[in-house]
């Protein structure tokens, strides 16, 4: 059984089987408006269970931390439960035409099971990719983006034809839907937390992690700036992508289809690549840099150049690509800057409390564009505002989060030790 016993068994492929499960929350935006054509109740009422299912997601991964710490088995199986529970309560509740149920059951229920079983995986692939740990976290990630580009054809079959309204030839096809990928998430989350194993050479909860102090971290100003730097590349990023068929749509593109699936590799090889490429730098910091300049960079190409018209649509598409490569490499390279700065042994709760940003940023994300447009009538009003919070996440990345050789750690070969004492 040794063949069985490697990382790409024991830690990748489970993770991938996990992500790749609830990162379908990410195709909300396919049937959303079937949910509320069904219940009749109007979309924007519908739409909170997403925004509630993302913010859920944060919080209980923020709170969940130290679960995933003591035990992945344990997580990795309530993350299936929670998951699928709420997936198949989804679509009890749509067939009941209950909009609280549909709360409750997407949001809260399924959200649960996405914040823990998004943790769950990352310090096992980090232990079995030590040297490479940014890699790791990247491919687990990746899944997590990917979800989306993989489940939205399956759900498309599912939900079937639709008339020249666009709404469901056979409306019953949605609830159906949920109780399908339900059964098929149970499968894959299952075997995922039947193989998920950390290495045999692992010693277990250090001292250390059981003494964790959340005062501590949280009042830590380099925890406080990777915070704000996560939490200002979400809301950009979702400011943005949010809008990405309303922009392609204003400038007159019509393969809008093409571009969404475009951008979503990009989100996806973005989560690789980024996270990757920060193992090979001294400091990994300095990828936050690259995202962010990166982007600040094409916005401004754009606005200087014309603005939102149809003559720029292959820079406004390459705007959609790097600012969603920046998106997707934000989150996987959070881990393992986490992991340089308050140790491998505690990255399970650092990394949750760190995810509560996803949470806060998935409310106002999107909210922070519609806001403007409806202020401004103008997408170049949403350009500039996204890049002048770049440009604040710059500053904090070079004056707050300081590179490895200030890290506290570095600074007292014993701060570990005392960092994590009450």
């Amino acid at each position: 059984m040794k063949k069985f016993e490697n990382k790409w068994v024991r830690a990748v492929l489970p993770a991938l089987l996990i992500h790749c499960s609830i990162g379908t929350v990410y195709c909300w935006s396919l049937f959303k408006n079937d949910i509320a054509n069904y219940i009749e109740k109007p979309v924007g009422q519908v739409e909170w269970a997403f925004s509630l299912a993302i913010f859920v997601l944060g919080m209980s991964a923020a709170f969940g931390g130290k679960l995933v710490e003591r035990d992945i088995h344990k997580s990795s199986l309530l993350s299936a439960l929670f998951f699928v529970a709420g997936m198949a309560g989804t679509g009890f509740f749509i067939y009941q035409k209950s909009l609280i149920g549909i709360y409750i059951s997407y949001g809260i229920v399924m959200g649960i099971g996405l914040g823990i079983g998004y943790l769950t995986p990352v310090k096992t692939l980090m232990l079995w990719f030590e040297k490479q740990k940014g890699l790791a976290t990247g491919l687990a990630v990746a899944g997590f983006g990917l979800a989306k580009v993989i489940a939205s054809p399956l759900m498309e079959k599912l939900l079937g034809e639709r008339n020249s309204e666009g709404i469901l030839v056979h409306a019953s096809n949605i609830y159906t839907m949920f109780y399908i990928l339900a059964g098929i998430y149970l499968v894959m989350m299952v075997i995922g937390h039947l193989l998920l194993k950390k290495p045999a050479d692992y010693e277990g909860e250090s001292v250390q992690a059981r003494s964790f102090s959340y005062r501590k971290v949280l009042t830590n100003k380099t925890f406080i700036g990777i915070w704000l730097m996560f939490y200002i590349n979400i809301t950009c990023g979702l400011a943005l992508i949010s809008q990405e068929k309303g922009i392609l749509a204003f400038i007159g593109f019509g393969a809008i289809g093409l571009v969404s699936s475009l951008t979503a590799i990009f989100n996806a090889g973005g989560r690789i690549v980024f996270s990757s490429w920060g193992d090979r730098l001294k400091d990994r910091n300095s990828i936050y840099k690259i995202i962010f300049i990166s982007s600040i960079t094409i916005i401004l190409l754009t606005i200087l150049l014309d603005g939102m018209t149809k003559s720029m649509a292959i820079l406004i598409i390459a705007l959609l690509c790097i600012v969603n490569a920046g998106y997707g490499g934000g989150f996987s390279s959070l881990p393992p800057l986490l992991s340089d700065r308050f140790s491998l042994d505690t990255i399970s709760t650092v990394h949750g409390l760190a995810l509560s940003a996803w949470a806060l940023a998935g409310l106002s994300g999107n909210q922070l564009s519609a806001f403007i447009l409806e202020k401004t009538q103008t997408y170049d009003a949403v350009l500039y505002v996204i890049m002048g919070l770049f440009t604040v996440a710059t500053l904090i990345s070079i004056l707050v989060v300081k590179p490895d050789k200030v890290s506290l750690e570095s600074e007292d070969p014993n701060w570990k030790k005392k960092f994590v004492a009450n």
